[in-house]
């Protein structure tokens, strides 16, 4: 098993890895909408939100050695259902032709107020 750490993407806020790698995998944590320079959370609706944790959650894939191409699973934690379709709309564009197998579910909460968080499983090269 190997950890996955770049500053592009937020340190963890707790005892956790940003991703890690075992038997050709790479789990990721739910990345949410935290800036990684500043630690906190971005400005912004759902829209904004979503865009900052796309770019954490590249970061990590890229720290990884993979892309979007590579991602084999998502799921997508909203606080509120009814900010799916922009969210959607954001992850057709960031995904491109990409087409993991994903869940979406809605839950009471996400860390530090947060309206979406994102997490993926991706392949990645062992060598």
């Amino acid at each position: 098993m190997r950890s996955i750490h770049t500053d592009a993407a937020p340190a963890a806020i707790g005892p956790y890895s940003q991703g890690v790698i075992v038997n050709g995998l790479l789990f990721t944590a739910g990345q949410i909408a935290l800036d990684p320079a500043t630690g906190e959370m971005v400005d912004g609706d759902v829209a904004a939100q979503t865009e900052m944790v796309f770019a954490n959650l590249g970061a990590i894939i890229r720290a990884a050695g993979a892309s979007w191409d590579d991602v084999v699973k998502t799921t997508v934690f909203l606080t509120d259902m009814a900010d799916f379709p922009r969210v959607n709309e954001i992850y057709a564009r960031e995904m491109g032709d990409a087409r993991p197998a994903r869940s979406t579910v809605q839950v009471s909460a996400l860390p530090r107020g947060g309206v979406v968080e994102i997490e993926a499983v991706v392949r990645v090269d062992q060598r």
